[in-house]
């Protein structure tokens, strides 16, 4: 990683920790990459994700994405050899379109893992969960109590890993309709997946339920879906009646309320978030009366705080995480605070990150990586020292250092200081008025991006744009004022005057040409895409809309069905008008060329929404192929787990095609010009598709 070492040898013997040096010579220096990267290999899907220690630390659950899709499998620490893969993405796609969405260790020999789905029951369309168990031994994977469970029999509350048994909640089909979506509270055998003893009945009210560190059913939460009305109900140990404790109305959509992390073995105690002081803090709370006891972690000035980290006993906390322009940690625990500030020292502040320790925090999956790299998996003992490297992210890339990565803030028009992130092109270091391209993430309200190595804002600047990342108002993260403001009146009006501010603001500096400006986003991005082409045309090169609602009348009816009508206004409260700021309905006016691409598989935002849009540009007389153009994606849902490498290039490729004919990275006039980088294969295969057919099917 080319990154210093050193042996904090006075701070850890104070804490009696025997911590040797990390040593590193199983790893490859992180040079720069001086020669451009071709968009398939940046495509790829990661070799290596979602690493999970096993409890004595021999063992790893690891996601492995090769190939053109998704395998998940166990390694072998001790010994070595090849994955045991135990499932692919594309038998669980088959299977009822499910996803593998996490999988944890309940204990060394059985591993949970979660599936999901968004599936019709009964006219409802609703979110589809179930837990299966993979024997490592035996290599069987069991369903666990799935037979009559109607939605979800995905929550685990507890893993009791003396008895090989979870105390499961799930929903079941009782025969009676009022409680086929409340929750039963079980205990279920790992190794025959079969109900051992019921331990709470489905109630009329409660939509959810967590337990304590001792398998004890402790809270309870319910939610109007149309009033809107939250209600928490506790009960401070087991037999006693459960009982009302908090009620609130998030109008604004920003979080509210006190919302319990881990119970704590004092009575009544527990460590909470709320964000009634305006950001996000943890803090000790007494639940029964609901009252503030102490802060106990808060994020540096500006930022929300994301959660506690809780031990392996769940009984206490061993640390918290964050951001600010990254993802951090902070541990309070005295081993991890030791080994953390040890990896920090070793490879600078926020570059190392403890992914997974096993039972007794002895061994650590560590990622490494500065904002430009992709991320190197290590094993290290804390006892020895030893570093071994386990896998890259990418295989071809490594720990290259890609185009550079920082976070910026700049000034919104009526004054509203914004955080973005900028990803420069490193073949073309020192070159002033380049092009640009606005990526827009999704949500929008609670999300935002980070100074941090990103696919695509890396794949379109190693073709020769700047990249800027803009977490506009409504973003996550900087506190509940900043997501209200993008919830008054800001869905699709200021927002929007966000991300073209963010383009005056790198423009006024003579870093960007704002006349060679794109936008590309999906989810909400891609909203936002269309809403740029259709409003400001004159802005906007090019467009490329991913998963975005466009006519937002039908979005809301869509979701007052799945959310009901209180949340149906969680899309755009604040607009006066949806039918002003939906795209779908504003067609016959000048756009900016826009390409469209929408996964046929779209759990949350349905297929219906890109083809209307699609559907609308050609009654208007709209030239496809020249104004427009059209991808769908078979397989491809919403939140990026169908994304097979060949669906990634379709994305990233027609994006860059799209690009490169309304707004090429290189022009005669730029002083560059005769280093233009060779055709990217790639690439010129999507504009064949484009620019030489109607539609891309």
């Amino acid at each position: 990683m080319n990154f210093k070492t050193s042996l904090l040898a006075g701070s850890l013997t104070a804490l009696g920790l025997a911590l040797a040096a990390p040593a590193l010579a199983q790893t490859t220096p992180g040079e720069p990459v001086t020669t451009k990267v071709p968009l398939s290999t940046l495509a790829e899907l990661p070799a290596m994700s979602t690493l999970r220690l096993s409890p004595d630390g021999t063992k790893a659950a690891v996601t492995l994405g090769g190939g053109n899709d998704y395998a998940y499998a166990i390694l072998d620490l001790v010994n070595g050899g090849k994955p045991k893969v135990f499932a692919t993405a594309e038998t669980y796609k088959e299977a009822g379109q499910r996803s593998v969405q996490s999988y944890r260790w309940a204990t060394d020999r059985y591993l949970l893992i979660t599936l999901g789905s968004r599936e019709n029951i009964q006219g409802q369309r609703v979110d589809l969960r179930r837990i299966a168990a993979y024997d490592v031994e035996t290599g069987a994977i069991t369903p666990i109590a799935w037979r009559d469970s109607t939605a979800d029999a995905g929550a685990i509350l507890f893993i009791d890993k003396d008895k090989a048994r979870i105390l499961l909640a799930r929903q079941v089909d009782t025969g009676n309709t009022e409680l086929m979506f409340r929750y039963r509270v079980e205990w279920v055998d790992l190794a025959t997946g079969k109900t051992l003893e019921i331990v709470q009945q489905p109630n009329p009210v409660v939509g959810g339920w967590a337990a304590d560190g001792k398998g004890v059913v402790r809270w309870g939460g319910a939610a109007d879906r149309d009033s809107g009305e939250q209600r928490s109900l506790y009960r401070s140990k087991a037999g006693d009646p459960i009982t009302t404790v908090q009620k609130v109305v998030d109008t604004n959509f920003t979080g509210s309320g006190i919302d319990p992390i881990v119970f704590l073995d004092q009575p009544d105690m527990a460590i909470v978030s709320s964000n009634h002081e305006g950001y996000t803090a943890i803090y000790k709370a007494n639940l029964k009366t609901m009252t503030i006891v102490g802060k106990v972690f808060s994020a540096p000035d500006g930022y929300d705080a994301s959660s506690a980290i809780a031990n392996k006993r769940e009984n206490g906390i061993v640390g918290f995480t964050y951001a600010t322009d990254r993802p951090r940690q902070k541990f309070v625990d005295a081993k991890l605070k030791a080994v953390h500030g040890f990896l920090e020292e070793s490879f600078g502040a926020g570059n190392a990150t403890i992914v997974s320790t096993n039972e007794d925090d002895t061994k650590l999956i560590v990622a490494l990586a500065r904002p430009n790299q992709l991320n190197a998996f290590y094993l290290y003992d804390v006892a020895s020292g030893q570093m071994q490297l386990i896998g890259y992210e990418n295989n071809q890339i490594k720990d290259g250092l890609m185009n550079p990565v920082e976070a910026i803030r700049y000034k919104a028009s009526d004054g509203l200081e914004i955080e973005a992130v900028v990803t420069r092109p490193r073949l073309r270091a020192g070159q002033a008025k380049l092009p640009v391209v606005v990526l827009t993430h999704g949500g929008p309200y609670g999300v935002r991006d980070y100074a941090e190595y990103d696919q695509w804002a890396q794949s379109i600047a190693e073709q020769g744009y700047v990249v800027i990342q803009p977490n506009y108002r409504g973003s996550g993260g900087y506190g509940t004022e900043f997501v209200k403001k993008g919830r008054q009146d800001g869905f699709g009006t200021r927002m929007q005057d966000d991300l073209n501010d963010v383009i005056d603001h790198l423009a006024a500096k003579g870093e960007i040409d704002p006349n060679r400006a794109c936008m590309m986003g999906w989810s909400y991005g891609g909203y936002a895409s269309a809403r740029a082409a259709q409003r400001d045309p004159q802005r906007w090169k090019c467009t490329i809309a991913g998963a975005g609602v466009y006519d937002l009348p039908m979005m809301r009816d869509y979701d007052k069905a799945y959310l009901g009508s209180f949340g149906a206004n969680y899309l755009a409260k604040g607009a006066n008008s949806l039918a002003d700021v939906s795209p779908a309905l504003q067609t016959k006016t000048k756009w900016s060329p826009i390409l469209v691409v929408h996964g046929v598989r779209d759990p949350r935002v349905p297929i219906a929404q890109g083809r209307t849009l699609v559907s609308r540009l050609r009654s208007a007389g709209k030239q496809e192929g020249v104004e427009f153009a059209y991808i769908e994606q078979p397989k491809n849902g919403h939140y990026g787990i169908f994304f097979t490498k060949e669906e990634r290039i379709e994305w990233l490729g027609g994006a860059a095609a799209w690009m490169d004919r309304y707004n090429p990275a290189y022009i005669p006039s730029d002083a560059d010009y005769a280093k233009k980088p060779a055709a990217d294969p790639a690439i010129t295969g999507m504009a064949q598709r484009l620019f030489t057919t109607t539609s891309a099917k």
